[in-house]
C-alpha cells in the first residue's frame, strides 16, 4: 500500500530507470531492483505494476540505510485492488465489481498508472454497500423491470459465486430478482474475469482447466471460456494501449492521456475505443479493433457502429499498418492527410 502523505513519493520501474539514467528496456533486462537490499515494492504481491518508494530508493542509492515506512492504519492509506479486496474480505475480481459503485468512483486516484482508493472510502463502502438481502425472491415478476440496479448487479453476482461457485443463472435470477438473461450475462461475465485471473496465475492452464479448478461446472462455462480467452486478449493489449493514450496526448490530439475503454462485444472480440478531445483533432475518435487495427470513427456517441464487419463510408478511415502500429506511427498516419 501507499502509505498516508507519501504519494508524491512514489515511483515507478520507469522512474527508477531514468534516475539512473538508462532506458525502461536495459533497466528491466538488467533488474537492479531485485538485488539483495533493495527496497521492497510497496505495491501488493503479485501486482502487475510496481511501485516503489523514493526516500527508501534513494537511501540505498546511496548506500545509506534504507528508512523504514510507516506502521499501523491510517484512513488515507491508498491500497490497491489486491489490498482493498482482502481488507474487506472479498476476491479481487468481487472488487473489480465493486469499485464501479459511485461511492468509490469518486474517490479513486490514479498512482504510477495503477487505481487505489483510500482506506477509509473502502471501510466506509464495506459498512453501507447494497445487501442483496432485499432482492425479490422467486425471480423478476412478469410485466416488471429488474429489481437489482445494473450497476450494483456485478457486484451481487460476485457475492453469490464467492459462496457457490456452481451456481446456476436461474439461481442467480431468483435470488436477485433479474430476468435469466440478465442473470446468465452477469455470471458468464464474472466466471470469465476469474478464469482470466486464474490463468494469469498458473499459465500453462487452459481455460477450460482453470474453470475446473475453480469449481465452476462444464455445461456452465462454455461461453465464459471463450470471454476468458478474450479477457486475457485485452489485458495483454494494455500496456500497448497506454502507449497509444500516451503518444496522442503528447501530441495534442486528447486532453489527457486516459487509457483507452476497452470492451468485448459478443465475448470473443477485443475492441477499445479513445475520444480525440484535442482542439485540433482531425476526427471525433479512434477505435481499435484486434482483427483490422485502427481506424477513425465519425461519431463519439456510437464509436462502435459498425463492429461486425470493417466498417466503410464517410468519416472512417484505417491507419498505419498491422493491428499494433508503434504509437508515434499511428499519430504520424492519423495527423497526416490522405491524399
Amino acid at each position: 500500500m501507499i502509505r498516508a502523505d507519501r504519494r508524491h513519493l512514489v515511483r515507478t520501474l520507469a522512474d527508477l530507470a531514468a534516475q539512473q539514467g538508462i532506458g525502461i528496456d536495459q533497466y528491466t533486462r538488467l533488474k537492479p531492483y531485485q538485488a539483495a537490499g533493495f527496497p521492497a515494492p510497496v505495491s501488493s504481491q503479485g501486482a502487475r505494476t510496481q511501485l516503489y518508494d523514493g526516500d527508501q530508493v534513494d537511501a540505498y542509492l546511496q548506500g545509506e540505510p534504507v528508512p523504514p515506512l510507516p506502521t499501523g492504519e491510517d484512513g488515507s492509506d491508498l491500497l490497491d485492488r489486491r489490498e482493498c479486496a482482502a481488507l474487506i474480505g472479498v476476491t479481487p475480481t468481487t472488487w473489480t465489481s465493486y469499485k464501479r459503485d459511485p461511492a468509490l468512483t469518486g474517490v479513486r486516484v490514479e498512482v504510477g498508472g495503477v487505481e487505489h482508493w483510500p482506506r477509509s472510502a473502502v471501510q466506509a463502502f464495506q459498512d453501507n454497500r447494497p445487501s442483496r438481502k432485499g432482492a425479490a425472491p422467486g425471480g423478476r415478476p412478469k410485466r416488471t423491470g429488474d429489481q437489482v440496479p445494473r450497476d450494483q448487479l456485478p457486484a451481487l453476482t460476485a457475492e453469490l459465486l464467492d459462496a457457490d461457485p456452481t451456481i446456476s443463472a436461474a439461481a442467480v435470477a431468483d435470488q436477485l430478482g433479474v430476468h435469466r438473461d440478465t442473470a446468465q450475462d452477469a455470471l458468464t461475465h464474472q466466471r470469465a474475469d476469474r478464469i482470466a485471473d486464474r490463468i494469469e496465475a498458473d499459465p500453462a492452464l487452459t481455460p477450460a482447466q482453470a474453470a475446473a479448478a475453480l469449481g465452476y461446472p462444464a455445461a456452465q462455462t462454455r461461453r465464459a471460456t471463450v470471454r476468458a480467452a478474450t479477457v486475457l486478449r485485452a489485458r495483454r493489449a494494455a500496456a500497448y494501449l497506454s502507449d497509444v493514450a500516451a503518444a496522442l496526448h503528447r501530441a495534442g490530439l486528447t486532453t489527457t492521456a486516459a487509457v483507452p475503454d476497452v470492451q468485448h462485444p459478443a465475448d470473443n472480440l477485443v475492441v477499445a475505443v479513445l475520444l480525440l478531445d484535442g482542439e485540433h483533432a482531425p476526427a471525433p475518435a479512434l477505435v481499435w479493433d484486434e482483427r483490422h487495427g485502427w481506424r477513425t470513427a465519425p461519431s463519439r456517441r456510437h464509436p462502435l457502429r459498425g463492429t461486425s464487419v470493417p466498417p466503410e463510408g464517410e468519416g472512417v478511415r484505417y491507419l498505419a499498418t498491422g493491428t499494433t502500429p508503434a504509437p508515434d506511427a499511428l499519430t504520424t498516419a492519423l495527423t497526416t492527410p490522405d491524399e
